[in-house]
């Protein structure tokens, strides 16, 4: 059996079940953080002027899908060797794999409020061997839905993941 095989494996075993992680309480901080990274001035000034009118903020359009996590991040030696945390390598966890982000779409249907609880969840809907001109190689469909406390949807991120075989030590892509 491969690697690819072990993580095809892996990954079937785990598509539709939804795993959920509170994302805690969004913020006007948390909102400004994100829109200073994206050097959205704008938005910036226009939230700090309704968070002290006392009126309600929304959060930048692609807060919620723009973040990778809700955690702190793990130490920079117990990344692997692509750069990502363990938590964000489905089905590859102790394989000798490389992955390269295959793109994503996300629906935006409603921007959360500052003082929002919002939950992600997050699951495998597909696992898919290919090849290509590189060799073989595994397509992982991922969806992560972002929710307020009464179910409703506020964005939905579905993405598509690929999963090579590490490299040869010596050898560059």
């Amino acid at each position: 059996m491969s690697v690819l095989d072990d993580v095809l494996s892996r990954a079937r075993g785990l598509i539709g079940r939804w795993e959920d992680e509170d994302c805690g309480t969004v913020t006007v901080k948390d909102f400004c953080r994100y829109a200073a990274a994206v050097d959205d001035l704008g938005y910036l000034r226009r939230a700090r002027d309704q968070e002290a009118a006392g009126q309600p903020v929304e959060a930048p359009a692609l807060f919620l899908a723009a973040t990778m996590s809700w955690e702190d991040g793990p130490p920079e030696d117990e990344l692997l060797p692509d750069g990502l945390a363990v938590r964000e390598s489905p089905c590859t966890q102790g394989l000798p794999v490389r992955q390269v982000h295959g793109g994503q779409s996300v629906r935006l249907t409603r921007a959360p409020l500052a003082g929002t609880r919002v939950t992600a969840s997050r699951a495998v809907t597909s696992a898919e061997r290919k090849h290509g001109r590189s060799g073989d190689f595994v397509l992982l469909g991922l969806t992560t839905r972002y929710t307020a406390p009464d179910g409703t949807e506020l964005t939905a991120v579905d993405e598509t993941v690929v999963v090579l075989a590490a490299l040869p030590k010596g050898a560059t892509a």
